[in-house]
């Protein structure tokens, strides 16, 4: 399996325990090393995550207003930036990738925004 595809089932796993509030050992039962990796990683942080997210949100934008989904997709590739081992550039266009095929209209847009402004402040300046 893709670790492209693996990152989408991480997506998918994180959404769900969202939405369905089910224990995430039960969501990752059959899942791949790295959908594994990444749903327990989200999970593990996502209050900082949900920080970070939020801190760089404009236009009156919360995170409790962002569709599950969306916020799942920047979940899984913020916390593989955060890793460091995949470069910053492919964690976000595979979230872009990711929203273009599951989510709404707008939110390739938007989910590449959050996360570029994230990856700019972090870069060194120069």
């Amino acid at each position: 399996m893709r670790r492209s595809d693996q990152r989408r089932d991480a997506v998918f796993v994180s959404y769900q325990r969202d939405v369905t509030g089910r224990p995430l050992d039960e969501l990752v039962t059959d899942a791949k090393p790295l959908t594994r990796e990444l749903a327990e990683g989200v999970e593990e942080a996502r209050e900082e995550l949900d920080e970070t997210i939020a801190e760089h949100l404009r236009g009156g934008w919360t995170v409790d207003r962002i569709a599950p989904l969306d916020l799942n997709v920047m979940r899984v590739a913020l916390f593989e930036i955060e890793e460091g081992e995949t470069p910053y550039e492919v964690a976000i266009d595979e979230a872009v990738e990711i929203a273009k095929e599951y989510c709404g209209a707008d939110a390739p847009k938007f989910i590449n925004g959050v996360l570029g402004a994230i990856v700019r402040e972090r870069e060194p300046a120069g």
